[in-house]
């Protein structure tokens, strides 16, 4: 196992473009903590969030065009991913209580979905890659945080909804990326 960890993290596969462009990303998550919580500018934060959307769409573009994907880079890109939503989250936590909800319900989807994958990873050594339904769930969460960010005063009806929209969507996604877990150690059984 261990020879199989150092065989998939080498250092030509992680010094890459879209690599260091995913720690970026969360090289920015403190500035708009920051920009958000100490500052109060709502549009510097949007600023902020574009730009770490954009970095996050050109890193897989990168990667695919150039043949730059790694199983590092499987890693890494959705970590970053992550930790920029629940830092938006979080951001909005003290002025939409429902936010506490998401907190809870992410941090177990990541939990359960980091177990699953790392006993895939032990008994197959695949490490999945971001699948359709995972940018789905990006994308709403940017999209919801964004209306948030930058609509402060709406109607709090308007907010609730879209934080369950958010809540349905994460829970849709970890029970889809479960599937994948699950079909994966399947067929590793059936091969075996």
């Amino acid at each position: 196992m261990e020879n199989n960890i150092k065989d998939k993290l080498k250092k030509d596969d992680i010094l890459t473009i879209p690599n260091m462009l995913s720690f970026f990303r969360i090289l920015l998550i403190p500035i708009m903590v920051l920009v958000y919580n100490h500052f109060n500018h709502y549009i510097a934060t949007i600023v902020v969030i574009a730009l770490s959307g954009l970095t996050d769409i050109a890193d897989g573009k990168i990667a695919r065009k150039f043949n730059m994907t790694s199983d590092f880079g499987k890693f890494i890109d959705p970590v970053a991913d992550k930790l920029t939503q629940l830092a938006m989250i979080l951001c909005l936590l003290s002025k939409y209580a429902g936010m506490l909800g998401l907190v809870i319900l992410m941090v177990l989807k990541e939990s359960f979905l980091f177990i699953l994958s790392y006993i895939t990873f032990k008994k197959t050594g695949i490490v999945n890659s971001a699948k359709w339904y995972g940018k789905v769930t990006t994308a709403v969460l940017y999209g919801v945080m964004v209306i948030l960010f930058l609509f402060p005063n709406i109607p709090q009806f308007f907010a609730n909804a879209l934080i369950i929209l958010c809540g349905m969507v994460i829970f849709a996604s970890m029970l889809l990326y479960s599937r994948l877990f699950y079909i994966t150690l399947k067929e590793q059984v059936k091969a075996v």
